[in-house]
C-alpha cells in the first residue's frame, strides 16, 4: 500500500506548498523529506506550474511590497530572486528523495525554460521576470538543468498524473497548445477522454475549477479523474494505491490543510 500525495499548481506560492507538505507529513522541520517519503511509502507528486504568481497581488506578496509594477525592473528582479530561492529549497527537497518526489512540467515552467511565449493573466499581467528580452533575468543554470528534467506525465499503474489532461497533444506547450482552448475546457466538455485513454483514474491541474478539488464520475458512477488546481484553496489530493489489489485504488479524497 502506498499513499500518493498530489499537490496542485503552485504559482510561486511556496508558503502554501510547504504548508501542504507539512500537513501531509512529507517534510520535517529542516525542510527535508520525512521517513515515509524517503522510504517510498509516500509518493509526492507536484502537478506543475511552480513559477509565476497568479495575480499582481500574488507578486506583491512575493516581493514584500504594497503593489507590484511589472514595468519596474527592480520588482522583476525581486520576483525572480524570491522564486529562485524557493526553487532551490524545493530542488534540495526532491534530490533528497528522487524516487519519491515527482514534479510534472507545467506550461509556465516550460515558458521559463524556453521563453518563446509570453504568458499572462486574464487581467493583462504578463509573466516576464525570467525573460531577459523583456526586462527579466535568466533562470540560473543549475535550476534550468533541474527543471529540464521534470516529467511531462507520471503513470503509476493505470493512474495518470499530468498537468493538463490525458491528451498527448496537451503534454507539449507549443503554438498549437496555446491556440487550442480545449486545454481549459476538456474536463467539462469531453470528460470521456480519460476513459478513452484506457485510464482507471487521472489527476490534472492547469485550470482552477473553483470550490476546491473537482471530482468527476463517469456515467457508471465510477470516479474518473480529479482536477486539483486548488492549492490556493488549501486542499491537496490523497490517493491510497495498492498495486497488489485488482482495484488498485483503495481511496481518493481531497484533504484540507
Amino acid at each position: 500500500m502506498h499513499k500518493l500525495i498530489a499537490i496542485g499548481d503552485v504559482h510561486a506560492d511556496f508558503g502554501l506548498l510547504w504548508d501542504a507538505l507539512r500537513a501531509a507529513s512529507c517534510v520535517d522541520a529542516q525542510g527535508r523529506p520525512t521517513a515515509p517519503v524517503v522510504s517510498g511509502l509516500y509518493q509526492v507528486i507536484l502537478i506543475g506550474d511552480l513559477v509565476h504568481p497568479k495575480s499582481a497581488e500574488g507578486y506583491a506578496r512575493l516581493i514584500g511590497a504594497e503593489a507590484f509594477d511589472p514595468r519596474d525592473e527592480e520588482h522583476l528582479l525581486k520576483a525572480a530572486r524570491e522564486q529562485v530561492r524557493e526553487l532551490g529549497r524545493l530542488r534540495a527537497y526532491q534530490e533528497a528523495a528522487p524516487h519519491s518526489v515527482h514534479i510534472i512540467l507545467g506550461n509556465h515552467d516550460d515558458a521559463v525554460l524556453n521563453p518563446k511565449f509570453v504568458l499572462g493573466t486574464s487581467g493583462g499581467l504578463r509573466h516576464v521576470e525570467f525573460d531577459p528580452g523583456r526586462g527579466g533575468v535568466m533562470l540560473p543554470p543549475h535550476l534550468h538543468e533541474w527543471m529540464s528534467g521534470f516529467v511531462r506525465e507520471l503513470r503509476i499503474g493505470d493512474v495518470q498524473f499530468a498537468h493538463v489532461s490525458p491528451l498527448p497533444a496537451h503534454l507539449h506547450y507549443d503554438d498549437l497548445f496555446y491556440a487550442d482552448h480545449s486545454s481549459k475546457r476538456w474536463f467539462r466538455e469531453t470528460p470521456e477522454y480519460v476513459q478513452m485513454a484506457g485510464l482507471r483514474f487521472g489527476v490534472y491541474g492547469h485550470t482552477q475549477p473553483g470550490g476546491g478539488i473537482l471530482f468527476h464520475h463517469d456515467p457508471q458512477g465510477e470516479l474518473s479523474f480529479a482536477m486539483i488546481d486548488a492549492l490556493q484553496e488549501r486542499e491537496y489530493l490523497e490517493v491510497m494505491y495498492d498495486s497488489t489489489e485488482t482495484a488498485q485504488l483503495r481511496s481518493v479524497c481531497a484533504v484540507p490543510f
